[in-house]
């Protein structure tokens, strides 16, 4: 079941030990929307008022008494408010991190002293990205500051985050140049969710993702690009995403009810998904996939 929350008023108050839920923190990819020096519409309609700009790819996720925010990005102030708000109540308990690009660990600098002084939030990495975090500034310091606290995850292996809820690191392939990349699998004793905000093309993963679609209950997938033609004088290559109208072809022989699954997320500044006019839009929403919203509020029980 999913429902939306009303972002910027407490309308919400968790009481159940088991209310395993999954709260969507932003859609866009790293940069955001609108993006630094994006002068065309996509961008010029958000600076004129006419259409709204989305925050980076994130998500909180609750097992009733707390709540862990996956991936601290450049938006990492809004989206620590607007979690605390659906999950009033309820503690802040750590940040779980996949990779090492700018738009999904940036935001560790609002734990640091110039910001909040977190004292020993725990941090969720990967063996590479514990490195990269120890070994490098202005990170270092924040662990030598005891801002945070850097708990090592291994590939496939189930961290307990609470009596009901569960997180299995997925390693995926991308671009490493720093770190490891992971999607996770988050469950409750009922329910699961996978998150693959990033991963090159479908056919270099070690899983089949037509195949394991049925083991899930709702998939976040890599959305960043709808096709080839968004980014013109730039080598695709160097950014190999899977198009949207990829994932759409791989899938296209799955049952309506397995296609409903899927809500594409970490969505490009130029992506058209990003509008809800866009013909992009309606087709993907007509063959049966969602695109990810802020708010949206996933349940996993």
């Amino acid at each position: 079941m999913m429902k939306s929350v009303m972002l910027g008023l407490t309308i919400f108050f968790c009481t159940s030990l088991q209310a395993q839920e999954v709260l969507i923190l932003g859609v866009a990819q790293d940069a955001g929307h609108p993006q630094a020096d994006c002068h065309k519409n996509c961008c010029a309609s958000v600076h004129d008022g006419t259409a709204d700009p989305h925050l980076v790819s994130s998500l909180a996720i609750s097992d009733g008494l707390s709540f862990w925010i996956i991936d601290a990005t450049p938006d990492f102030p809004e989206q620590l408010r607007i979690a605390q708000g659906a999950f009033e109540g309820q503690s802040f308990s750590g940040v779980i991190l996949t990779h090492a690009h700018i738009g999904h660990y940036t935001g560790l600098m609002y734990l640091g002293r110039e910001a909040m002084g977190a004292k020993s939030v725990p941090v969720f990495v990967m063996p590479r990205m514990k490195s990269y975090l120890e070994n490098n500034g202005p990170w270092s310091q924040l662990v030598e500051l005891k801002n945070i606290q850097l708990i090592q995850m291994i590939d496939n292996e189930r961290v307990k985050l609470g009596e009901y809820l569960t997180l299995t690191p997925i390693l995926v392939p991308h671009r490493d140049e720093f770190s490891e990349t992971v999607g996770f699998s988050v469950a409750s004793n009922e329910k699961n969710l996978l998150f693959i905000p990033d991963i090159d093309k479908w056919d270099r993963w070690h899983l089949s993702l037509d195949q394991i679609i049925g083991e899930y209950d709702h998939l976040l997938l890599d959305g960043t690009f709808y096709d080839g033609r968004e980014l013109p004088g730039r080598n695709m290559e160097e950014i190999p995403h899977p198009f949207v109208v990829e994932t759409n072809e791989l899938l296209k022989a799955l049952s309506l009810e397995e296609k409903e699954k899927v809500q594409f997320i970490h969505l490009n500044h130029t992506n058209p998904l990003l509008n809800q006019d866009s013909k992009e839009y309606q087709e993907v929403m007509l063959s049966g996939y969602r695109v990810a919203r802020r708010g949206d509020l996933i349940t996993l029980y």
